[in-house]
C-alpha cells in the first residue's frame, strides 16, 4: 500500500508529464502548489496543526502579485497560534519556490476536511488575475484515539524502504524463470504410446 506522500509524488509526476508539452512551449507562469499538515498532540488535551504550503513556478515567465489564501480552517475548531492563513509576494520568478508556514491549535475532537489553498497571480500579458489551487489534505483526525503501532513498525519501515526493489527483482526473476523453463504442453514427445 502506497503512503500518502508516495501517492502525492506519483500524482505530481503524472501531472507534470501530462502538462510538460504545454509548459515547455508556453510563455507564462505555471503554478504548482503543495499543502502539508502535521499533527502534534499536547499533554493538556490540545492538538497542534502545523501547516506548510509550497508554491512553485514551473513556467518560463515570472508571476507577479502572488497571493496565497487558505481560509478553510474553521474558527469554531481552530485558533491561530502563529503565522497567518494568507500571504502575498511581489513576484515569483520562473523556476523558483516560496513556502509559507502557520500553526493552529484545536481542542475539539473531529475529523476535519481542509479545502485546497487558493493562489492568485498576475501575468503581464493578461488583464485578469489567474488562479491556481494547492493539493488537498487527507482528512485530519483531530484528537482521535490512536492505538500504538509499535508491533510492526520495523516491518513497515523495511517495506517502505525496500518494497519496490523487492517487487522489481521478483518480476525479473519470474520473467527469467518463465522464459527459461521449457513448455510442458502440446509437444509430440510428451504423448504416451499405447
Amino acid at each position: 500500500m502506497a503512503t500518502p506522500l508516495t501517492r502525492c509524488l506519483i500524482y505530481k509526476v503524472i501531472t507534470l508529464l501530462l502538462f510538460w508539452p504545454a509548459i515547455a512551449t508556453s510563455d507564462s507562469p505555471f503554478i504548482v502548489s503543495h499543502k502539508k499538515a502535521s499533527l502534534t498532540r499536547l499533554k493538556n488535551g490540545v492538538e497542534r496543526v502545523s501547516v506548510s504550503i509550497d508554491i512553485y513556478n514551473q513556467g518560463s515567465v515570472t508571476a507577479y502579485d502572488v497571493s496565497l489564501t487558505d481560509d478553510s480552517w474553521s474558527k469554531e475548531i481552530f485558533d491561530i497560534i502563529s503565522g497567518n492563513t494568507s500571504m502575498s509576494w511581489d513576484h515569483l520568478n520562473a523556476g523558483s519556490l516560496v513556502s509559507h508556514f502557520f500553526e493552529l491549535e484545536s481542542k475539539t475532537k473531529t475529523v476535519f476536511y481542509s479545502a485546497p489553498a487558493v493562489i492568485t497571480f498576475r501575468v503581464p500579458t493578461k488583464a485578469a488575475l489567474q488562479e491556481a489551487y494547492s493539493t488537498p489534505l487527507l482528512p485530519l483526525e483531530i484528537l482521535a484515539d490512536r492505538t500504538p503501532e509499535k508491533k510492526f513498525d520495523w516491518a513497515k519501515r523495511l517495506l517502505a524502504k525496500y518494497g519496490s526493489l523487492v517487487s522489481a527483482i521478483s518480476i525479473v526473476v519470474l520473467f527469467v524463470y518463465v522464459v527459461s523453463t521449457p513448455s510442458k504442453s502440446g509437444g509430440k514427445g510428451n504423448k504416451k504410446k499405447h
